[in-house]
């Protein structure tokens, strides 16, 4: 037996809210999960090209190569353009602390950009 049930819209309007926050909080974790991915790729980019030194001997083959086996399994998030924006984020910033959990990933790439 089906009975209409009217829903308090104050009762409907937590839920809702619920649902809101939910979604927007999963967007948030999403993008700094991603924000320190990046950063992490560019760490271990800059570390591999460096190697100790001032500057990279192989930086643009290191890059190519990379985006070579990368973008076909995950995508042109790893081109080389990402892989260079990676490695930039991380020279901005070098110490994780300092990478604010509150901005996502296409701000930091605003910021980088700014910079460049």
């Amino acid at each position: 037996m089906n009975k209409n049930i009217s829903i308090n819209q104050e009762f409907l309007d937590d839920i809702k809210s619920i649902i809101n926050n939910a979604r927007q909080n999963a967007v948030r974790s999403v993008d700094f999960c991603r924000v320190q991915m990046y950063w992490n790729i560019g760490k271990r980019i800059f570390e591999e090209e460096q190697d100790g030194k001032e500057r990279a001997d192989y930086g643009s083959y290191l890059l190519k190569n990379l985006a070579t086996e990368l973008v076909p399994e995950y995508g042109s998030g790893f081109s080389i353009r990402q892989l260079e924006q990676s490695r930039q984020f991380y020279r901005t910033y070098p110490i994780a602390n300092a990478v604010r959990s509150q901005l996502n990933w296409t701000q930091y790439r605003r910021l980088g950009d700014l910079n460049s």
